[in-house]
């Protein structure tokens, strides 16, 4: 069953463009990544260092095969230091309405 998944995350003030161009760097190789189906970046208009990132695969077990490479790679690593706090990820099935 297909999962959904929210990445969500607030960056620096001073970093917004330095994410955006981590993510268009990045995204590419998420969005060819088997069991990927979509991938959605949104920034909060309230709150621009806000960052959701809205995913769709096909199930949990892809996401974490995929999240694990990520993280072996030390791609979250490499950036921590725009981040401001910890970033939470939330995953959802869909409800069948």
């Amino acid at each position: 069953m297909a999962c959904q998944i929210f990445f969500e995350f607030n960056v620096k003030t001073d970093c917004i463009e330095r994410a955006r161009s981590w993510l268009r760097e990045i995204l590419p190789d998420t969005r060819a990544y088997d069991g990927c189906i979509a991938i959605t970046v949104t920034q909060d208009q309230d709150k621009p260092t806000n960052i959701t990132i809205v995913e769709q695969w096909e199930s949990r077990l892809h996401f974490e095969k995929y999240r694990d490479w990520r993280l072996e790679s030390g791609v979250l690593s490499d950036v921590e230091d725009m981040f401001d706090g910890e970033p939470s990820w939330r995953f959802f099935d869909y409800f069948g309405v």
